[in-house]
């Protein structure tokens, strides 16, 4: 049952880092944008009285 799973997983993961390499790479460059807005605003934001 597990090796059953881990094939299935490993097939899964082959076609997304083969078909989508593109695609991997835009969501990537989505989380960095992310996190630098995130620490600009962290350090831009709102203050406490």
């Amino acid at each position: 049952m597990i090796w059953t799973i881990a094939i299935i997983l490993l097939i899964l993961w082959a076609l997304g880092f083969f078909a989508f390499h593109i695609a991997g790479g835009l969501i990537h460059i989505l989380l960095v944008l992310a996190l630098i807005v995130g620490i600009y605003q962290l350090f831009t934001g709102r203050r406490g009285v």
